[in-house]
């Protein structure tokens, strides 16, 4: 798609303004995708919201990374995701463990698309660059975009929002006490930790959807853009479920398959949507079907 001068404008850093326009002129829905984000920036969305009386009918979907990692060393704020929940009711929570996009979209009237993530530093601090978009089919598309990514991801509950908040205030006592020591036995209680907490995201990855499921889906998403061959679909693959796609596990969490043997789940995956004629192949790539 081709834009003309007015329809798009550069964002620099600082952007604390066109952040705060594109917040304002939300609606309907707002879209903030971010690998990062801080209570602080949330906050001051959320403030913003209940100031004009939006907050109960706006839908707000956050597409974020929730590494227990991220959690941990300070680049996420859960407590940001248990504050937006409560006071949104039409607030969603998506994991997505391959983001690293930072995307906010308001309606069809506002699109940025920057390398800043959504915390203090990112807004104000650090040195950012980004395009605004304000023609409503690119703006459309771009929310477009996003919400077919989420679809490849999890959506995480008001419930398990809550549960994930206090997992993550006992893996900060626990990383801390180890911290503290040298002994064997403080350390190994971290590192169980940090694997529970790890196995409690996937948990949330397995949430309705079978391994198959997933894989399924992520062809088609994938074949909408081109064809491919079956090499060219496992590092693609690979990229945007590296939690289901790890070689080095081998686990079954909620009937989804996690580790070594997912290239074999994707080819059950390719068969079935052959035979149901959804793809086929052309001896060399795979295809969309196009009825």
């Amino acid at each position: 798609m081709i834009l003309s001068a007015r329809a798009a404008s550069l964002v620099r850093s600082p952007w604390t303004e066109p952040f705060r326009q594109l917040v304002s002129i939300a609606q309907r829905d707002l879209l903030l995708v971010s690998p990062f984000i801080k209570a602080q920036s949330t906050d001051q969305v959320l403030s913003n919201l209940q100031q004009r009386g939006v907050d109960k009918e706006i839908r707000v979907i956050v597409i974020t990374n929730l590494r227990p990692e991220s959690v941990l060393n300070g680049s996420i704020d859960v407590e940001a995701f248990s504050t937006l929940s409560r006071a949104l009711p039409r607030f969603e929570l998506v994991h997505l463990p391959s983001l690293h996009a930072k995307v906010y979209v308001a309606d069809d009237r506002m699109a940025v698309v920057t390398s800043a993530n959504l915390t203090q530093p990112g807004i104000i601090g650090n040195l950012e660059y980004g395009v605004a978009f304000t023609d409503g089919p690119a703006v459309r598309e771009v929310r477009c975009d996003f919400e077919n990514y989420s679809s490849l991801g999890a959506r995480i509950g008001a419930n398990d929002i809550e549960v994930m908040l206090r997992e993550t205030k006992d893996l900060k006592e626990a990383f801390t006490k180890a911290e503290r020591s040298i002994r064997a036995t403080a350390r190994r209680a971290f590192l169980e930790k940090l694997e529970f907490a790890h196995v409690q995201l996937l948990k949330q990855r397995a949430r309705g959807k079978t391994t198959h499921a997933i894989l399924a889906d992520t062809i088609l998403f994938l074949l909408a853009k081109r064809p491919l061959r079956t090499t060219e679909m496992h590092p693609l693959i690979r990229q945007l479920h590296p939690d289901i796609c790890d070689d080095s596990i081998d686990r079954v969490i909620g009937g989804v398959h996690f580790g070594k043997r997912w290239k074999h789940h994707l080819r059950n995956a390719q068969a079935y949507l052959k035979r149901a004629g959804r793809i086929y192949t052309d001896g060399e790539r795979w295809h969309l079907s196009e009825s």
